[in-house]
């Protein structure tokens, strides 16, 4: 099953997501997957190519996601570790019931939501991802009323599944987002 090249997964990204945000969102969460995949031995370009792909459907279906995105992927034959790392990364959401059985689906629903929090520190302190604390993005972690939107259930499980505190996951994405500065 073919691996889409990271070119090939930016230009589907931009003719499906136009949403700046979005593209953004997509980006951080690739670049912590990639960073993944690098510190743990595993296929950096599938992991990127995950992460930049997982939300392909939402901003024209956000009721149905990833559902749409699970059907294309399929037909255009993708492989079975992104599939299900895709659906995993919406357990608990409308009707998804998978759990995370990878590493790469862990890691997905690890870095996933944890990317608004970054996101929204950044806009409120806009300070380099190289220059973020850890301290306090975990400080901020804790606030339910900071970036309220984002599950950090989700966030939770996807540590315990990939078996990493959630220190060591805050530490590990500011190293690993650092070359978007």
């Amino acid at each position: 099953m073919p691996v889409p090249t990271k070119e090939e997964a930016n230009t589907l990204l931009h003719s499906h997501v136009k949403d700046e945000y979005q593209r953004l969102h997509a980006l951080m969460v690739a670049t912590g997957m990639e960073g993944y995949a690098l510190q743990l031995e595993e296929d950096p370009r599938l992991w990127f190519v995950t992460g930049l792909l997982h939300d392909l459907d939402y901003e024209l279906h956000p009721d149905a996601h990833p559902g749409p995105s699970l059907a294309w992927f399929k037909e255009w034959d993708y492989p079975e570790a992104l599939i299900h790392a895709v659906e995993a990364h919406a357990y608990g959401y409308h009707h998804f019931k998978t759990l995370p059985q990878t590493r790469l689906a862990a890691a997905l629903l690890a870095c996933d939501e944890i990317s608004g929090i970054f996101y929204a520190y950044r806009k409120m302190n806009p300070v380099p991802y190289s220059q973020m604390k850890a301290s306090s993005i975990k400080k901020k972690f804790k606030e339910p009323g900071f970036a309220a939107k984002i599950d950090r259930s989700s966030i939770t499980l996807g540590c315990e599944k990939l078996g990493i505190p959630l220190d060591d996951h805050i530490a590990n994405l500011i190293r690993f987002l650092a070359p978007l500065d």
